[in-house]
């Protein structure tokens, strides 16, 4: 079905939008890289997810509503695996954590990252095996520290000065010796939103490598004695690309082991080099495999070390977006459609920034379909929004809709399992969605919707 140009069904809106919205499209068409790897659509135009149709979770679980396609989630775990099979996997918790993920993930031979006394509550109450967990975080509060200090959680990324005072404290009062590595900032400029770009020097995250401060910090811990200092960490940012930052970021984190070593006699024996690895959220995003990223970085610190005449150390990885995300689409109804005369038509759906606060955040682009049926109608450039009093309550900024887009059709936004039911709200006093995870032609709850009740338990007054 060819389009008709944006700039011809919406004023000028063409010459504004991107270029991809300006090309044919066929508004039935699924692009694989963007949806979970067992949607599809059925017989009847209706998409389907592990063989559910989307009209059946919508009756039984209502809208909006995360859709986990399980299988997807523990292919890209095991992907990871095989890419990196002499590194550790971690799984960025911050993406999407329940205990119903932390035990896939552990199932399917991963370690986890977590950054805050809740995430590692959920983790320990899932069962995740404490020394396979890592503890990140800027501000980690003595309780949050002494919990997982006393959980015996595997490493703990240290971040600050303080930090290291707080956590040599409970050592010593404990009587035991915690593995820690120290978070480098790198001073690199990743190609990416300014909210998740973490490497640079004006930003909260790490020691700063240009500064002194992350050599201070690793001679500091050597010197004491306190805690087993176990090696490096860098994380430069997310939703990145381009390998080139990871290459800079190795090198100089590499620098820094060698000139370690030279100072104090010591190798140390780990590197972990973060995530952040991209995902497609639109046509144009053309994201990596495991298998290629596994090789670039590992030709990477092969090159570096034996440049600084370094023992290989140790890899771990920490990958969170690019497994969960992809696995996920929200499910919404539209309840009104709004032609704004030669401007827009705008197509209101049952949730929005209270369930992805991405687009108004980090001016994020994602992609939509009708989800209950096909359609032979001509596309139109809409733009697909929520429920809440806000103008910038956008869910996906421009999208190709077919014309006779109505009341009551459900919509499909791919690509919204990380960060989305993470990052979520009760804005506007609105509950907050469901995840149901669907797998072998059965779907099951595993983070139940929120209820007017949940809104007002919390409410004393």
């Amino acid at each position: 079905m060819r389009a008709h140009e944006a700039g011809a069904l919406h004023g000028d809106i063409g010459n504004r939008s991107p270029a991809w919205l300006r090309t044919p499209v066929d508004v039935n068409a699924l692009v694989p890289q963007l949806w979970p790897r067992h949607v599809a659509r059925g017989p009847a135009g209706a998409l389907t997810v592990a063989g559910l149709d989307v009209r059946d979770l919508a009756a039984e679980f209502g809208t909006a509503a995360y859709v986990l396609d399980e299988d997807d989630l523990r292919e890209r775990c095991r992907e990871f695996r095989a890419a990196f099979p002499d590194a550790d996997v971690y799984y960025a918790g911050k993406a999407f954590l329940c205990r119903a993920v932390v035990r896939m993930i552990a199932e399917e031979g991963m370690f986890l990252d977590v950054c805050t006394g809740g995430e590692l509550a959920t983790a320990l109450s899932a069962g995740m095996e404490p020394a396979r967990i890592g503890f990140h975080g800027n501000n980690k509060s003595v309780a949050e520290l002494t919990r997982a200090v006393d959980a015996g959680v595997g490493r703990i990324i240290v971040d600050s000065f303080a930090e290291i005072d707080r956590l040599s404290e409970l050592a010593r009062e404990r009587g035991v010796r915690p593995r820690v590595l120290v978070r480098v900032t790198v001073g690199v400029e990743a190609h990416t939103h300014e909210f998740i770009a973490t490497a640079h020097e004006d930003q909260k995250f790490g020691f700063s490598l240009a500064g002194g401060a992350a050599a201070a910090a690793a001679f500091k811990i050597l010197d004491e004695d306190v805690l087993e200092l176990r090696g490096l960490h860098s994380h430069i940012g997310s939703q990145i690309f381009d390998a080139s930052g990871f290459e800079v970021s190795a090198r100089r984190v590499l620098a820094l082991q060698a000139q370690i070593r030279d100072a104090r006699g010591v190798e140390l024996p780990e590197l972990d080099l973060g995530g952040g690895f991209g995902i497609a959220y639109t046509t144009q995003d053309d994201p990596a495999s495991p298998h290629d990223l596994a090789k670039r970085l590992r030709k990477i610190v092969d090159g570096e070390c034996a440049a600084e005449n370094l023992a290989v150390p140790h890899l771990s990885v920490e990958p969170g977006r690019a497994i969960v995300g992809p696995a996920v689409f929200t499910l919404y109804q539209v309840g009104t459609v709004k032609d704004v005369d030669g401007i827009r038509t705008y197509v209101s759906v049952d949730g929005g920034m209270s369930d992805n606060i991405r687009t108004a955040l980090y001016d994020a682009s994602y992609s939509a379909t009708v989800a209950n049926r096909a359609s032979a109608a001509e596309p139109m450039l809409a733009r697909v929004v929520g429920k809440h009093c806000e103008s910038g309550d956008i869910v996906v900024k421009d999208e190709f809709l077919p014309a006779d887009v109505q009341p009551g059709d459900l919509v499909a936004v791919p690509g919204t399992g990380a960060y989305c039911r993470s990052m979520a709200s009760n804005y506007n006093h609105v509950p907050r969605p469901p995840v149901v995870a669907v797998r072998d032609g059965r779907a099951r709850l595993i983070v139940r919707r929120e209820t007017e009740d949940d809104l007002l338990a919390l409410d004393v007054g």
